[in-house]
């Protein structure tokens, strides 16, 4: 797509309402997006640059943690001039994954580890990358390979977050296999745990290991009838409101074309909430984490 055509859909995406629904109305931090081939393949696919930054732009989404597979995806939206012009801030982070195989073997794959490391040397257009992930453990105990293990205490040694698609027992792994044993790593834990931990488990990991957050797409038993919280979540939301961020997980094409509803879902509960709980999920805690103005 041509830039003046770029240009133009991005000019009237700004002109339309914004996407709000009746609830929380300031700017969101979407922690957990992805641009994957199927989107996007750098020439062709249902959703362009074009089309994904004026979704962000009509939902008031500010900024992004972008990881894509590959990451190439990241690289572009990090490289454009729309993004900026768009009011999009970019966070990249790299993912783990240069195809669907590499799933199921990335924590023993000697070659995922040094393609990070060259990712990591040579940085993106918007600045260096700041985390890695979103990676899976379909298996807690694979915390424990040789990769995994690496990966881990790089992250704390360089001060690079890590988005974890895993579930408790596997946070508790990995933290063991940093310097600080889970105390200075910032682990995002990608849906608070995709097995649906109980809150009072979820409580006891936040207890424990100070920095770590929690990220709430897809989370079971957040939400209820009219897209309300449960009560529960709502205790533990309140209890820790500088721990936790929002995010799409962009993994498949119809979660793009259902972005507007995402961002609507979000914004009914964060209305829920106090305005300063609020905004603390929905922008400032994601923004203080990265330095994003």
């Amino acid at each position: 797509m041509g830039i003046r055509r770029v240009v133009a859909a991005l000019a009237l995406a700004a002109t339309a309402p914004l996407a709000l629904a009746a609830g929380y109305a300031g700017p969101l931090f979407d922690a957990h997006l992805h641009y994957n081939e199927e989107a996007w393949n750098g020439t062709s696919g249902p959703h362009p640059p074009a089309d994904v930054l004026a979704r962000m732009q009509r939902n008031g989404v500010k900024a992004i943690v972008s990881n894509s597979r590959p990451n190439d995806g990241t690289h572009l939206l990090a490289s454009l001039p729309q993004t900026r012009a768009a009011g999009v801030t970019v966070v990249p982070f790299v993912r783990l994954y240069r195809n669907r195989a590499d799933y199921d073997n990335w924590f023993r794959d000697d070659s995922i580890y040094e393609m990070v490391r060259a990712e990591l040397a040579r940085g993106t257009d918007s600045g260096p990358f700041r985390g890695l992930g979103e990676f899976h453990l379909y298996d807690s105990t694979n915390a424990n390979g040789a990769v995994a293990k690496k990966l881990m205490a790089l992250a704390e040694e360089k001060n690079l977050a890590v988005l974890a698609h895993v579930d408790d027992a596997a946070i508790d792994l990995l933290m063991a296999n940093t310097p600080s044993k889970g105390q200075k790593v910032r682990l995002i834990w990608a849906h608070t745990g995709i097995g649906g931990a109980p809150v009072s488990r979820v409580d006891q990991l936040f207890a424990k290991y100070p920095l770590l957050m929690g990220e709430l797409s897809y989370r079971p038993g957040l939400t209820c009838e009219g897209g309300k919280l449960y009560p529960e979540w709502r205790d533990l939301l309140l209890k820790y409101p500088a721990r936790f961020m929002i995010g799409s997980d962009t993994w498949v094409n119809q979660r793009w074309q259902y972005y507007d509803e995402l961002m609507k879902g979000y914004r009914v509960w964060l209305g829920e909430l106090p305005p300063e709980a609020a905004r603390k999920i929905a922008w400032d805690n994601g923004a203080a984490l990265f330095g994003v103005k």
